[in-house]
């Protein structure tokens, strides 16, 4: 199964503008409207994927995202097994979530210290000794990480994963139109990105720790 690039769906260069985008979305739909070619049984599955690509493509903030998410021009001729492309997004959206808390913690450093206190007491309480016990750690940035998440972040994850979901089903990783499998899909990359999220708060501690 080919990758596919919305870019050249449309058939323009990574470096048009949007309203370029849309002249070159709307000439598409004229030229291949099933209403233009009632004898070709290729136009309406041919809209399908010119309207997949607009609706990433078309919007601004997406298109940033879905920039960001891709995974590049050298791979896309290439045949990928579904679930390695899966796997592939799945690196992605946990490195978004790890640099995204991390960044925040580091202008809280005194919090950081905190953290790293209370740690420390429950790592030597569990093993007499104290050491940066990443389990201690990632258990105690799962209790607290909701503190350090804003509502633009949340905002900002919320678009990463539905611009992730419209890629996946590009890719026919689930089935267009197979709801259960969609919002599977959609709580298994939320969940990866919060991983991601308590291995940034993980990094962060690290960064600023010293044994005793």
């Amino acid at each position: 199964m080919p990758r596919v690039d919305y870019y050249r769906v449309l058939g323009v260069s990574r470096d048009i503008s949007d309203d370029d985008i849309k002249k070159a979305y709307r000439k598409l739909v004229f030229e291949h409207h099933p209403d233009r070619n009632p004898h070709n049984k290729q136009a309406e599955e041919k809209i399908r994927e010119i309207n997949s690509a607009y609706e990433v493509l078309g919007d601004p903030e997406s298109r940033r995202t879905y920039d960001r998410l891709h995974w590049g021009e050298e791979a896309r001729a290439e045949t990928v097994d579904p679930s390695l492309i899966l796997e592939e997004m799945e690196k992605k959206l946990f490195d978004e979530g790890r640099k995204e808390v991390f960044a925040a913690l580091m202008k809280m450093v005194p919090r950081i210290k905190s953290e790293l206190a209370l740690i420390r007491e429950r790592t030597v309480a569990h093993q007499g000794y104290d050491t940066f016990k990443e389990s201690i750690v990632e258990a105690r940035g799962a209790e607290v990480l909701d503190e350090f998440v804003t509502p633009d972040m949340e905002q900002r994850k919320q678009r990463l994963l539905e611009v992730a979901v419209q890629m996946m089903v590009s890719q026919a990783v689930v089935a267009r139109g197979d709801e259960g499998g969609i919002r599977a899909l959609r709580g298994r990359l939320e969940e990866m990105f919060r991983k991601g999220r308590i291995n940034g708060f993980a990094t962060a501690l690290e960064l600023l720790y010293e044994r005793r």
